[in-house]
């Protein structure tokens, strides 16, 4: 298969993590006779350091024209902490999604075995999890309506039939191709929004006989998915919701490290980690490449090519059981490896 790919490593540790997962995808292209391309481009800080626009024409044109976007990811202090800075890096992520129409974000959450000990919550609980998020991604407060002043602010939390009803589609067919059971969050008690949400979604039901469905409100969710994370198999929920509570069921794994999401849509899927740009950390060789190293397998699975995929989480697998890890997921005394080890470690495993 030839597939063009758009780079963009963003900000802080985003270079070193994207150099891994990049160097990942090679190792994949040469084993399974595979042509991947790749061609980069400047998104976030360094966008804005280089052009003004922390989501450049050109880097939009080239995410268009690709297969598939590889990001890593966006944000530095210099932005964060200037409250009167007209341009933010962020909103170059916020135009990402909204040029290329995606308005789904998939985010899994699964326990490596291994690892299960790094997580805060009791092993108990926690074992054995696995469920996806599903987010709506372009629509409400984050492209709502917004005003600010010195005494006032407000920011409209807005949506249409349309934009539930794909992503609630959504959510229906990836819990039929799992466990038949979906999870519709929102906060139908005190938002007329959410109201509209589970409207539709009710009405859905009847084209899914299959899919058990139920009903739950954000605060109930977001203590069950610390209390009770296996009862869940697929959540769809709204975009400011979403952020948080996907934020949230990362811990369960132990680190944010560990895990990868996909966005799509109309035009090109991104494939990006769910952590941050961790600028602190730039440079030093200590980040962790998983999450970025298992977006190139939900990349690989995307296009179909499901034993490239597990290739890649069965090196990413290995190197967790062999205590190849960055420091924070090592075993106290242990030895740690870096960023850049860990990849070598990783390609080397893919070509064995």
């Amino acid at each position: 298969m030839d597939l063009k790919i758009a780079v963009l490593p963003g900000d802080g540790i985003g270079p070193e993590i994207s150099a891994v997962g990049v160097e990942v995808l090679k190792a994949i292209a040469e084993k399974f006779n595979h042509k991947f391309e790749f061609d980069y481009a400047p998104v976030g800080a360094a966008a804005i350091d280089a052009t003004g626009d922390p989501f450049p024409e050109a880097t939009f044109q080239l995410c268009k024209s690709s297969d598939a976007v590889f990001f890593s990811a966006i944000g530095h202090p210099k932005y964060d902490n200037n409250p009167d800075s007209k341009v933010r890096p962020e909103q170059g992520l916020l135009a990402m999604r909204k040029k290329l129409g995606l308005f789904a974000n998939i985010r899994p959450i699964e326990i490596f075995p291994s690892l299960v000990d790094k997580s805060p919550i009791k092993e108990d609980i926690v074992k054995g999890s696995d469920f996806i998020c599903i987010r709506e991604l372009t629509g409400g407060m984050y492209f709502g309506e917004k005003y600010q002043d010195d005494d006032r602010a407000y920011d409209t939390n807005a949506y249409t039939r349309p934009e539930i009803e794909r992503i609630v589609r959504l959510a229906m067919d990836y819990a039929r191709r799992r466990r038949k059971h979906l999870t519709v969050v929102d906060k139908a008690n005190v938002l007329a929004s959410s109201r509209l949400w589970r409207k539709v979604a009710k009405e859905l039901e009847a084209e899914y006989p299959d899919v058990a469905v139920d009903y739950m409100f954000v605060d109930n969710a977001s203590m069950k998915i610390i209390t009770e994370p296996r009862f869940f198999d697929v959540i769809v929920t709204e975009n400011t919701f979403g952020d948080i509570l996907t934020d949230e069921a990362s811990v369960i794994s132990g680190s944010m490290g560990l895990l990868p999401s996909a966005s799509t849509g109309e035009l090109t899927p991104v494939f990006e980690p769910i952590h941050g740009s961790w600028p602190q950390a730039a440079g030093l060789n200590i980040a962790n490449p998983m999450a970025q190293v298992l977006s190139g397998a939900m990349l690989l699975e995307h296009f179909g090519l499901a034993s490239e995929a597990k290739n890649v989480r069965d090196a990413v697998n290995a190197a967790i059981e062999n205590g190849i890890v960055t420091p924070e997921l090592a075993a106290p005394g242990a030895v740690t490896y870096g960023t850049k080890e860990i990849g070598e470690w990783l390609v080397d495993y893919i070509r064995e």
